[in-house]
């Protein structure tokens, strides 16, 4: 950031009295421009023993298969985001279980949250985000070509929990992996 969002002023970091760490301060009229991580919403719906994916019609990874999520919107709960976001990529409504995952990424300053989620209906389409939206069992995920880390373990423990008969929150924080290199 070069200036001030509120006044247009020169910008300049420093340590605000009482912060531990530089922030963006306007030289002209004294405001602090805080730069906070992204949220990131989204769930694994489920109608019987599959799990909806889309497949990305956007970058970055596009092509590849995800969970339908994205970022929060301002005036928004965690769980109206998450529903949301399955209806705008997969128009598909679906009814929220408890949070199940969430994965801190602090190199890319993200926070991702999974709802465990049922769909209402069998009824599904790709939205403007999404090539095509598929229900897939567990055996024909195509593990290979799935989007990012965070969908990869939020699936693998899904399917792990599932098969011990209870679901458990997961809480992780991921790091970079220079052998995957897939961002989320």
């Amino acid at each position: 950031m070069k200036f001030c969002t509120h006044c247009g002023g020169p910008l300049h970091q420093s340590i605000p009295q009482g912060d531990d760490r530089l922030r963006h301060i306007c030289g002209a009229c004294g405001s602090i421009h805080y730069q906070n991580p992204k949220m990131i919403a989204g769930c694994i719906p489920v109608w019987g023993d599959r799990v909806l994916l889309c497949r990305r019609a956007i970058e970055p990874r596009l092509g590849f298969w995800t969970l339908p999520a994205g970022f929060m919107e301002l005036g928004e709960t965690l769980a109206e985001a998450a529903r949301r976001e399955a209806w705008e990529e997969a128009t598909v409504e679906v009814e929220l279980e408890p949070l199940y995952t969430l994965f801190s990424l602090p190199h890319i300053s993200q926070v991702y949250a999974f709802f465990r989620a049922n769909m209402v209906a069998e009824r599904y389409a790709a939205g403007e985000e999404s090539l095509e939206v598929r229900l897939f069992r567990e055996e024909e995920i195509p593990w290979d070509e799935i989007s990012f880390e965070t969908v990869h373990r939020a699936l693998r423990f899904f399917f792990e929990d599932r098969r011990k008969g209870g679901f458990e929150f997961r809480m992780e924080d991921i790091g970079p992996d220079p052998r995957r290199m897939r961002g989320g």
